[in-house]
């Protein structure tokens, strides 16, 4: 079981290339076993982006969300209260980015490293990242 991050997430759909080779296998091995997971705030996260014109998309970004989830055996988890509340206690080590700590918080509750190149994910030793 793996978390796509949201630039994994948004690599994946819209430019392959930039997913390193160990990415890409640990992805196709987890959506082959069921486990591929991205946390709903992601969704957000994607929202905000296209609206910011920081990611450039044709159509909306509902619609490319919803492709990117039709195209992939894939799980949205949301977020619950025990994500919520651990999310607001992580220490410094993790930015103060409320999708990455959410995100953060959502690995370390289901177990499951994380598809990143947030260097700062990678670089915090409380969570396992895959790139």
């Amino acid at each position: 079981m793996i978390i796509m991050d949201t630039c994994a997430i948004i690599w994946d759909s819209l430019q392959k290339d930039k997913l390193t080779k160990k990415a890409k296998i640990a992805i196709s091995k987890a959506e082959s076993s069921g486990g591929l997971l991205i946390c709903g705030i992601s969704i957000w996260e994607i929202a905000m982006l296209a609206r910011r014109k920081r990611i450039e998309i044709e159509g909306t970004a509902a619609n490319l969300t919803r492709l990117f989830l039709e195209s992939r055996n894939i799980t949205v988890v949301p977020i619950t209260p025990e994500i919520a509340e651990l999310s607001v206690n992580l220490g410094a080590e993790i930015n103060n980015d409320p999708a990455d700590r959410i995100i953060v918080a959502t690995s370390i509750i289901k177990q499951a490293p994380i598809v990143t190149a947030d260097t700062n994910l990678r670089e915090a030793r409380m969570v396992e990242t895959i790139w």
